[in-house]
């Protein structure tokens, strides 16, 4: 079964999808890319092109700062924390143009991987470059995940929920899609302690322990926090309704 197959079993029955090119499209004429220049320039279809060798790598250092993990870093903590086993379904939330859905696929082996983004120019660069068989591309919404409940072992977003209209629903519809025992890490941006949180034209800058008092809100366990400067990797796991979990 192809992994385009796969994904579209993996849907909701409600959910009008178009199959028509190399990835899923469940969003059609809705666009729910933000309208500040900052969430808009992510329609761009110049920044696929540019983004994985030089927007990536300035936006995590204006993050991070000069103390913080570089890319290759920062991708290799955030795969030990989601620590992906062959078999495993994986999401990639807010994709961009796949440079960590790929090693996710890679990871998972033959289990499927689904890169989403709510950019078409993102979506299908990323579909254009491959990545495996088990890997497929879907346009959706981040703050409303079309999978049903349970759906996937391992979620990621990195550097995406900042950036969306309502991020503490993003992160709640990830929460939701994971399987019982399923794992999510979250790359963000994060306050100075006491801070609170803040927005400015599209980008929102978390409190310290917003999206940790979040998660456990959610009923998440074995939530970790690492901040580097202005950015932060926030690991869970959901429980798995086994003794010793945390339940």
């Amino acid at each position: 079964m192809s992994a385009v197959v796969q994904v579209a079993d993996l849907l909701r029955s409600d959910e009008l999808v178009d199959a028509g090119g190399e990835y899923l499209d469940v969003l059609g004429n809705r666009d729910p890319i933000g309208p500040h220049r900052g969430q808009q320039v992510f329609r761009s279809r110049v920044l696929p092109k540019i983004y994985e060798r030089f927007w990536r790598p300035v936006v995590l250092r204006l993050f991070v700062g000069r103390a913080g993990p570089r890319t290759a870093e920062e991708q290799r903590i955030a795969m030990e924390m989601l620590a992906v086993e062959p078999g495993d379904r994986v999401l990639d939330v807010g994709c961009g143009p796949g440079n960590y859905t790929r090693p996710l696929a890679r990871a998972a082996g033959d289990g499927l991987t689904v890169g989403l983004d709510a950019s078409e120019a993102m979506v299908a660069a990323a579909a254009e470059r491959g990545g495996g068989e088990n890997l497929a591309y879907l346009r959706g919404d981040a703050c409303a995940l079309p999978f049903d409940d349970g759906s996937f072992d391992v979620a990621c977003s990195v550097g995406v929920i900042h950036m969306v209209t309502e991020p503490l629903l993003a992160l709640a519809e990830m929460t939701r899609v994971l399987a019982p025992g399923g794992r999510l890490v979250v790359l963000a941006s994060c306050g100075r302690r006491g801070e609170p949180r803040r927005e400015r034209a599209g980008l929102t800058i978390f409190a310290r322990d917003e999206l940790t008092d979040a998660l456990a809100e959610q009923g998440m366990i074995e939530v970790e926090q690492r901040v580097f400067g202005r950015g932060q990797l926030v690991s869970a796991r959901k429980p798995s309704g086994e003794a010793g979990d945390g339940r």
